[in-house]
């Protein structure tokens, strides 16, 4: 069948080329951006607010990243549960879904629902996971979101109590789903032995992630704790981003919780979304054989090399530098490398953390004079994330799964925004660039 279908797919290039020249009518918002690089302005949200730069005489103006969840700022929050010594995902899953902080009881009462929620529905785990193992942890993932359809006494209901009835349930779940997925990924394709850890209601959601994928169970306070601030970081950025706009583009539809879910978590899959954080560990393997000695040369020269489509995977992509929004500072970058430096110390890794740094320093300006761009640029979230994740012993593969598990909190809240506020079907219109041909009887055709 290979053969064949390369066969039929030897011209096909020719018939999918589209002109340049119709994407440089001002009508055409290639990508969903203006000519300026902002995104169109395709709805309003109550949610999250991604700010980096502000308008002035149609010019952008630079400003220090900031990150709001429900009008609060995200610096807020993560600092408030670092002095304290408490874990926050929680309290951030509620703020979004309920628009405001809860008091302690009512919170009290939401943390007792989410975590007996952790538990997967009765044979959910032998027909759904290890019957059917994927290589991809997000795959499986997207595939087991879909699956909790069939285990809903009423799956298609968008009245609001229900799907924020589905919300709750889907982000208890989703740490359970990969760290199951990920044990029988392991099994099956690596040869290991297979345990599962059923969730403890009574730990945090970083405790319990930790312990589940362990085969001791064991965890420490500082490495659950660490975690927490990962999955506060990830769990909301606005509206536009490609997974959210995905949620609600699928939720504006009138379809149901499941499918507008698991479309959001293929899409966070990709290499350009959710997947960056793993290209950038693999990046830095590659950069760290390039430049041993971690010298500005070395860093400089094998920057140079994936630039010019010559290392790493021949993208041409620096992963992790840039982002659509953020111009002098992505916040959660910040948080990262704070937070990283002195994880990096403990873990005996000052030496990847400084050639991570180095690829930043060296890289944002290398990058800026090669695209002509003037406005500031900044590393983003991506960067330094996979650094944190290695040094809490967690593998490449999940990665994106954990980015998921927070990500599903904001998109169960602009999915009911979506519902609640939206009102019509997301529909972008598509230039068409065809010259009308007439149709030939089969028996004419060359």
């Amino acid at each position: 069948m290979n053969e064949y279908v390369k066969a039929l797919c030897g011209q096909i290039a020719e018939e999918y080329r589209i002109d340049p020249k119709y994407y440089r009518s001002d009508a055409v918002k290639r990508g969903l951006r203006n000519a300026d690089g902002s995104g169109v302005m395709a709805g309003v949200t109550r949610i999250g607010s991604v700010q980096g730069y502000f308008m002035r005489d149609s010019e952008k103006i630079p400003v220090k990243g900031d990150l709001f969840y429900r009008g609060i700022r995200l610096d807020e929050i993560t600092e408030h549960h670092d002095s304290n010594g408490t874990f926050g995902f929680e309290e951030v899953a509620y703020l979004l879904l309920f628009g405001r902080l809860p008091d302690s009881a009512t919170f009290a009462e939401f943390e007792r629902i989410l975590a007996a929620a952790r538990t997967l529905p009765a044979g959910f785990f032998e027909d759904m996971i290890l019957k059917a193992p994927s290589r991809n942890v997000m795959n499986k993932l997207e595939r087991s979101v879909l699956a909790l359809y069939s285990y809903d006494p009423d799956p298609d209901s968008t009245d609001i109590v229900n799907v924020m009835r589905q919300s709750i349930e889907l982000i208890a779940r989703f740490p359970t789903i990969v760290a199951h997925a990920y044990a029988v990924k392991r099994h099956v394709f690596g040869l290991d032995s297979l345990y599962i850890h059923n969730p403890n209601p009574k730990l945090s959601v970083a405790e319990d992630f930790l312990r589940m994928l362990r085969k001791d169970k064991s965890f420490d306070a500082e490495e659950a704790k660490l975690l927490d601030l990962m999955l506060i970081l990830h769990a909301e950025h606005g509206g536009g981003n490609n997974s959210t706009f995905t949620c609600r583009t699928l939720s504006s539809s009138g379809t149901d919780t499941y499918s507008a879910i698991a479309a959001a978590v293929g899409s966070l899959k990709g290499p350009l979304h959710g997947g960056a954080n793993a290209k950038v560990c693999e990046m830095m393997d590659w950069i760290a054989k390039e430049a041993p000695d971690g010298s500005d040369a070395q860093v400089r020269a094998a920057l140079a090399k994936i630039l010019d489509r010559e290392g790493n995977d021949r993208s041409g992509k620096i992963y992790g530098l840039g982002h659509a929004i953020y111009t002098i500072s992505d916040p959660r970058a910040e948080a990262i490398k704070r937070y990283g430096r002195k994880l990096a110390a403990e873990k005996g890794m000052e030496k990847e953390f400084a050639l991570i740094e180095s690829v930043e320093r060296i890289g944002v300006p290398m990058v800026m004079e090669r695209t002509g761009r003037e406005l500031p640029m900044c590393a983003n979230v991506d960067l330094y994330s996979g650094l944190v994740y290695k040094a809490l012993s967690i593998p490449g593969d999940l990665f994106t799964p954990l980015f998921a598990i927070a990500r599903v909190a904001g998109w169960c809240a602009h999915r009911m925004e979506e519902l609640l506020t939206g009102g019509r079907i997301i529909r972008p219109a598509y230039r068409s660039s065809m010259k009308e041909r007439p149709y030939i009887p089969i028996e004419d055709r060359g």
